[in-house]
């Protein structure tokens, strides 16, 4: 939790046309969208929902902008109103999740491909919807470490109360009279909610991973033999980048392997069909990601397969995630629809 405790996004730049030309002396509330979707994100561990939730924020937010009386700031009011909209989207529904989370590892030898529906799981956000893009290089990585998969997914384990507590005390640095008055309740209480907090993430001990560091020539060379290896499909020089208990995950399906021997197995057997793949780099919860498209289509054309999102410690990577749902998550990142 150190990292995540120095962390603070600035306010982030307008990086998309508003909804709604403010007037004189009316704030522009779309500054705020990334580091709301973040905030969403943080809660409900979909991208989709934290955008369909930073936009009903926004739409509250236009609404009750004469009845706005400026005893918080803009910035207060707009965090206030997105925490209690996650919030009232997490009742009555079960939390998002990784596969190691639901049931323990498989091997090849047994494995068995069970689909799981989308609101089971975790999905991966972009890091242009939510990771701060401010000139401090140490602001940048802390805003990536506060989004990656590990750190989110411990999150969902957490009531959503206690939830909005940590996030806001530990990733956003808020004090802890700002925190009772946003969800109306007492100092005591906040105070009592972010120890259960600490000691569940304690428990869980999200697994480490290094943010992405595009000035970082070690982690580069890394990934730079990463794609190498993999597009030329050699499982050797592969392996040889993984950690002794790397582990590699594919939702929707639930199977979820643990060892370099076993990823290295199912590579070369029910995943061979990934040979001959093409990556295009793009970046998924402050991670190295990529476009994974497989020569599956009309006369080899390659086409969307998986969006890859590596997550690296040690020099090494210790995971490797698969998200399958192309058709959604391919236009969300930008990628194309295809490769020629």
């Amino acid at each position: 939790m150190s990292d995540l405790a120095a962390s603070r996004p600035s306010r982030p730049r307008t990086h998309e046309p508003s909804s709604a030309t403010p007037g004189v002396g009316e704030p522009d509330l779309e500054v705020y969208r990334r580091e709301l979707t973040a905030h969403c994100y943080r809660m409900l561990g979909s991208p989709f929902e934290a955008e369909d939730a930073v936009q009903e924020t926004m739409v509250r937010a236009w609404r009750a902008m004469d009845r706005f009386e400026g005893r918080a700031s803009v910035r207060t009011w707009l965090y206030t109103i997105a925490t209690n909209v996650c919030i009232d989207m997490t009742r009555g529904r079960d939390r998002r999740a990784r596969p190691m989370d639901l049931a323990p590892s498989s091997t090849v030898a047994e494995a068995q491909l069970v689909t799981r529906p989308e609101n089971t799981w975790l999905e991966p956000v972009p890091d242009g919807h939510v990771v701060t893009d401010g000139e401090d290089p140490a602001e940048v990585v802390a805003s990536r470490d506060s989004v990656r998969l590990a750190f989110v997914a411990a999150l969902q384990h957490l009531p959503p109360r206690q939830r909005a507590v940590l996030i806001l005390r530990e990733v956003l640095r808020w004090k802890a009279a700002e925190v009772a008055e946003l969800l109306d309740t007492s100092v005591p209480s906040v105070n009592s909610a972010l120890q259960r907090a600490r000691a569940t993430l304690a428990a869980i001990e999200p697994a480490p991973a290094d943010p992405l560091r595009p000035d970082d020539p070690e982690q580069q060379a890394l990934l730079t033999r990463f794609v190498d290896a993999f597009e030329r499909y050699d499982m050797n020089a592969l392996t040889a980048l993984l950690a002794e208990d790397a582990v590699q995950t594919m939702p929707p399906f639930d199977l979820w392997l643990q060892g370099a021997g076993e990823i290295r197995d199912w590579m070369l057997g029910p995943g061979a069909e990934c040979r001959g793949s093409r990556l295009v780099p793009t970046a998924a919860n402050g991670l190295p990601a990529y476009g994974q498209y497989r020569p599956s289509g009309p006369g080899g054309r390659h086409e969307p397969w998986a969006l890859q999102v590596v997550e690296i410690s040690g020099g090494r990577i210790v995971g490797l995630n698969a998200f399958l749902d192309t058709d959604r998550l391919f236009p969300l990142f930008g990628l194309p629809a295809r490769l020629g």
